[in-house]
């Protein structure tokens, strides 16, 4: 079958590390499934695998790609909860399991034709969405659920800040919290990015830190140190700040004096649960949401899509299909 694999690392040439060839079909073991990639989407996770960080060389060569929609070989449409991980090594929470993986980093991934991963991975396809649609929804949308009602508590009513307003997570956090009935504010740098967010639910869109028109209670945080000082100046005293990501930085001025005095929450989130995954694709099937796409490429121009990614032009998730 063809795959995209990452045969190498190279932090300053990532994508010289990604190559598309002829790779053996996948072996099922007992209590997994085969699924037939129909869709899957890019994530930055791939790129940093390609990059050396965060990511063992020792599990080169692997067949990349986290995102997943496809059929199962008895029919089912299915996406892909991406955690490989045991609840009962997390106390419950497979994203505390220390051995926890996500697709790609110790088991081939989705640029593939084929796909093997747990029975209780493959859950039901939102009936309402392409499978190119579907295939944007499990590292970005499940992230964005669980940032926004497990850490974040976020109700009807409450006032949501989503910094850098275009990417996979922030744009997913935008359509959720908006369909919990939350009011969002939403940043970019550019205004075509406002727009963006204006259209899937934003009440209203600003430059980059901007002054907002009101304190919020909650800061959806993806980008990291270029943004911080931002998130934590529009907290209201006793508010929280949800991270799961720092595009742009890890090491940011702490402001201390700031999060204690105002007793603010810095909260760290990672992934989802699969019951987090279950209840987030029953929402947008409920409310009927749907990913927004820049562009949709055959495998072969997969170089293509990450080059739109790593230069950060992209308005959307980026989509393959095999």
């Amino acid at each position: 079958m063809r795959a995209a694999v990452a045969i190498a690392q190279n932090l300053h040439d990532p994508l010289s590390c990604l190559e598309v060839k002829d790779v053996p079909e996948p072996v099922v073991p007992e209590g997994w499934v085969k699924v037939r990639v129909k869709a899957t989407s890019l994530n930055m996770h791939n790129l940093w695998t390609l990059r050396g960080v965060g990511h063992d060389p020792k599990n080169i060569p692997i067949i990349l790609g986290c995102d997943v929609a496809g059929v199962t070989e008895d029919g089912r449409e299915v996406v892909v909860y991406p955690v490989i991980a045991d609840p009962d090594a997390g106390f419950g929470d497979e994203t505390l399991d220390p051995n926890r993986n996500l697709l790609s980093e110790s088991h081939d991934g989705g640029f593939a034709e084929h796909i093997s991963v747990p029975a209780r991975c493959a859950l039901d396809k939102p009936a309402h969405l392409s499978f190119e649609e579907a295939a944007c929804l499990p590292v970005a949308w499940s992230t964005a659920y669980r940032m926004l009602f497990t850490h974040g508590q976020v109700q009807a009513g409450d006032r949501v800040l989503v910094q850098g307003a275009s990417g996979g997570v922030a744009s997913a956090a935008i359509q959720l919290a908006s369909a919990a009935g939350a009011r969002v504010y939403a940043t970019s740098r550019t205004a075509e990015k406002r727009e963006l967010a204006l259209s899937l639910g934003a009440t209203e869109a600003f430059e980059s830190g901007a002054r907002l028109p009101e304190r919020v209670d909650v800061v959806i945080e993806t980008v990291g140190e270029a943004t911080w000082a931002h998130s934590l100046r529009c907290l209201r005293p006793g508010g929280a700040i949800v991270i799961a990501g720092t595009t742009s930085g890890t090491s940011p001025e702490a402001d201390l004096g700031r999060i204690f005095y105002n007793q603010l929450r810095v909260l760290g989130s990672t992934g989802s649960t699969r019951s987090e995954f279950a209840r987030m694709l029953r929402v947008v099937e409920q409310m009927k949401l749907r990913p927004t796409i820049d562009r949709v490429l055959p495998l072969e121009r997969i170089h293509e899509g990450f080059q739109v990614m790593e230069k950060g032009e992209s308005s959307g998730k980026i989509v393959i299909t095999l």
